[in-house]
């Protein structure tokens, strides 16, 4: 196991830039811990594998930002994916695993470039997870009067744009494909592969009574 800071490739470092956002977003009110995370680096390992199948998550390259925002190698893999374990800030465990091409989507979408043409990525969320907007990829928080978009167990079909016909662009109902970022370069397809323990459509929040 590899435990020294290493120096990163630019994919790498787009998904470094990721976690950094995915922090920030955990911090913001209505977004508060509720599970317990890895904390040795044998824990995080295996944390992170548990977002893809075994045979994908057994050959990946499994990274972890430290406490200063720093990327380490855990465990330099050979196969095609990239993990890392679960944000310790988000209120769900949700390690993420991503291909190569799915690294690239990554490094676009963090630099607001175009993602490379003809490239289609894969990422695996099998642990599920949250995010601030359905329509920007840049949010921080949901808008007034929405709730975060809570996806259980999924799949990403990333930089896909020509496959998104037919499918919802909102996430009214994310036990179903839909597609998240619609109407931006990252438009991607979530396909729910199974059921979240407990689930927050993006939907108005019911107003409080007084």
């Amino acid at each position: 196991m590899i435990r020294r800071t290493i120096a990163l490739s630019l994919p790498v470092a787009a998904l470094a830039f990721a976690a950094a956002g995915a922090l920030a977003q955990s911090q913001m009110p209505g977004h508060a811990t509720t599970h317990a995370s890895p904390k040795t680096d044998a824990d995080m390992v295996t944390n992170a594998m548990s977002a893809a199948p075994r045979a994908v998550a057994e050959t990946a390259t499994i990274i972890a930002m430290n406490e200063k925002g720093e990327m380490r190698t855990l465990r330099q893999g050979t196969g095609n994916f990239t993990c890392m374990p679960d944000n310790p800030m988000s209120p769900g465990n949700d390690p993420m695993c991503l291909d190569k091409n799915g690294m690239e989507w990554a490094k676009a979408w963090m630099e607001h470039k175009e993602p490379p043409k003809g490239q289609i990525g894969l990422g695996y969320m099998l642990a599920g997870g949250s995010d601030a907007s359905n329509d920007d990829p840049y949010a921080t928080a949901p808008a007034a009067g929405h709730a975060w978009v809570d996806t259980g167990p999924h799949v990403m079909i990333l930089n896909g744009m020509d496959a998104l016909q037919g499918y919802p662009r909102s996430a009214e109902n994310p036990r179903v494909p839909y597609v998240m970022w619609g109407s931006t370069p990252y438009a991607h397809i979530m396909m729910p592969v199974g059921e979240p323990i407990n689930q927050t459509a993006e939907a108005p929040a019911t107003p409080t009574k007084p």
